[in-house]
């Protein structure tokens, strides 16, 4: 394969599927920097990942194109980024396109200066006008016209934009409201879909988050709508077109307000965040539709996307074959060859068959979600003959941590030493080998290289995941290595001087800004993660330093919390739980006698948000004491009196 551009050496999935592109791509680095500023040229920078449809599209319209390629290597220096191999980039100029465009996307087009300010920013561009927008065609030579004759507003604007950067991340400390709970539950009950379930019109996401919020406000306040927009929720995406009915995991988002034609790619971060909301919901309802869910979804995980480094890979890609969803979709004619007259009716009772060419598989009925197994192991077996869509086989810390957080979870509820393990070898392997050369975490590794270096999100999400581990085993060690983790968290990335914790570490220098983020997307933001462990961690270890910094934390973004409390839900669920302190269950003694095992099988088939788990090994008698507040109460004995604690 020839190779244009200096991609050549890098390991990322998606810098690969560039590599021969006429466009002389650079990656991120000093290079394509030094040669802007000596060369007095623009950067023309691209940013997207391996698993992106439109991000495939833009590629063959126009980074294979020798005309763009000519127009971009003559007048820019090109850069290409992984988004998931750099999301600190990707974040400070996502939130570059959305103040400029009110809105954001992949992939990214960003023009900006050799100091790496940006002064015009948009998503997807086609290569000629159509869809109502300029072509990239169109906008190029524009582009080209103010950098040599309008070098004055470029400044202007680009100095304008860091301004407003920079005053969003300013945020006065205020008094939260008593009432911000209720006000955000009424918020999502405005925003939910009473027919179809979720959240919004289209396109529809999981928005795992605020459903883990709403099973923790019917754990507090017995709101039974607050169960009921779960449940309405979850049962819809699993009999959905954002299902995949057949091989299981979901898809990432719904293009439709029914869930049933979904945009067809496979994140990690939503079969982690989606296992442990179907599991929690089990625990609630103990409707074995959620415990099954969870388990099939598990079995995608451990079958499809399990590396040989026991950690999981990032992605899987929309498209196969160049087709958008071809892997996933069937033909009626291609069913009614596969399958018996008898089997093809037994189908047609159980999924829709819309008259189209292209049919994704949408369960009638929630009820018949187990239903015909030998049939779809048929399709299954004949759909793996296929050719799959593209892999993206980065492992990512961050991802695996919400994975290994979703499997303790799993495996402690279901009682299942397997899941466990998954877990622990994740957990061990980040631990151990995903490291940079000063010892840090690394946010990446693909193909034998890892990046050096890391951010917010890869120790706040790996933290949770230690913490849901020892939860479900007790093993001193995983306690251990949460608080290294979160020391170190606190070392690189608290702000000593407001509070919070910046996404990049003090020693990332690339970027002209370090930001603190604070809203969720699609999911919870990386402060608000370490917030809410930081303060479970408090009470495990009665360390009231990291109840400190939790509470430093919701007070960074408090005036941001009140204005807008659907936008901060995860903030706010770790405000809450500061205003209502967890309930420590110290077990004290032999976490295998009869006592431990009796207190552990209770805690299992319920729902308790509001408890955490900790274990002193000692050769004694086996007792039980319950703190809160940080003072504990006198073991004891008798697990009635624990048990009341559960009512």
């Amino acid at each position: 394969m020839t190779s244009y551009n200096h991609l050549k050496d890098e390991e990322s999935p998606y810098l690969k599927q560039h590599v021969d592109n006429p466009v002389n791509w650079y990656p991120w680095g000093e290079k394509a920097f030094k040669k802007a500023k000596e060369k007095n040229m623009p950067i023309f920078l691209s940013i997207g990942y391996s698993t992106c449809h439109w991000c495939h599209v833009m590629e063959e319209e126009s980074f294979t194109d020798k005309k763009v390629a000519e127009i971009i290597n003559k007048n820019f220096v090109a850069v290409k980024v992984d988004r998931e191999e750099r999301p600190d980039i990707d974040k400070l100029y996502m939130e570059v396109c959305k103040i400029m465009t009110g809105g954001g996307g992949w992939p990214l087009t960003i023009f900006m200066t050799p100091d790496k300010k940006p002064f015009h920013v948009t998503t997807y561009l086609p290569k000629n006008d159509k869809y109502g927008r300029k072509g990239l065609l169109t906008i190029l030579p524009e582009i080209i016209n103010l950098w040599e004759n309008k070098r004055v507003r470029i400044e202007h604007v680009s100095n304008n934009i860091l301004s407003q950067i920079k005053s969003q991340d300013n945020s006065n400390e205020v008094d939260l409201k008593d009432s911000l709970l209720t006000d955000t539950i009424s918020i999502l009950e405005r925003m939910f879909d009473d027919t179809y379930g979720g959240f919004g019109n289209t396109p529809k996401f999981p928005m795992s988050h605020y459903l883990l919020f709403l099973l923790r406000y019917w754990d507090s306040h017995n709101y039974s709508k607050s169960i009921n927009m779960v449940q309405k929720t979850l049962e819809a995406m699993r009999t959905g077109g954002i299902y995949d009915q057949i091989g299981f995991g979901f898809h990432r988002y719904s293009t439709d307000r029914k869930w049933q034609t979904p945009h067809f790619e496979k994140m990690l971060y939503d079969q982690a965040l989606l296992i442990f909301t179907y599991i929690e919901t089990y625990q609630v309802t103990n409707k074995k539709i959620y415990r099954d869910t969870a388990k099939e979804v598990i079995k995608y995980l451990q079958r499809d996307m399990l590396s040989t480094t026991d950690c999981f890979y990032a992605a899987e890609d929309a498209d196969s074959d160049g087709v958008e969803g071809k892997y996933y979709l069937w033909e009626e004619d291609e069913l009614k060859n596969l399958l018996n007259p008898k089997e093809f009716v037994l189908f047609e009772q159980i999924f829709t068959i819309e008259n189209s060419n292209h049919i994704n598989l949408i369960l009638k009925d929630i009820d018949y979600y187990d239903k015909i197994p030998e049939i779809k192991e048929k399709l299954f077996k004949s759909r793996e003959k296929k050719n799959r869509p593209r892999k993206d086989n980065k492992i990512l810390t961050d991802w695996n941590g919400l994975t290994i957080a979703a499997l303790a979870k799993a495996g402690f509820v279901l009682n299942s030493d397997y899941y466990i393990e998954m877990a622990a070898k994740a957990a061990k392997y980040i631990y151990k080998k995903m490291r940079t050369k000063d010892n840090r975490l690394a946010h990446s590794f693909c193909n034998g290289k890892i990046t050096e270096v890391n951010n917010l999100d890869d120790y706040s999400y790996y933290l949770w995941g230690l913490i849901e581990l020892y939860q479900a085993t007790f093993n001193k060690i995983y306690l251990a290595w949460a608080v290294n983790i979160s020391d170190e968290m606190i070392k690189y990335f608290w702000d000593n001087d407001e509070g919070g914790f910046y996404y990049t570490s003090t020693e990332n220098s690339e970027l002209f800004l370090r930001q603190k983020e604070g809203s969720d997307s699609a999911i919870p933001s990386s402060n608000s993660l370490a917030a809410y462990n930081l303060l479970r961690l408090s009470h495990i270890t009665d360390d009231l330093s990291y109840k400190e910094k939790a509470e430093k934390t919701i007070n960074a973004f408090s005036d941001k919390i009140s204005k807008s409390p659907i936008n901060y839900i995860f903030l706010l669920l770790t405000y809450y739980r500061l205003e209502n302190p967890f309930v420590k269950i110290n077990i004290i003694g032999n976490k295998n006698d009869d006592l431990s095992k009796k207190l552990i099988d209770n805690i299992r088939d319920r729902y308790l948000s509001n408890i955490v788990l900790n274990y002193e090994e000692k050769n004694e008698e086996t007792k039980i004491s319950i703190c809160q507040d940080f003072v504990c109460k006198q073991p004891t004995t008798n697990l009635d009196n624990i048990l009341k604690y559960f009512d």
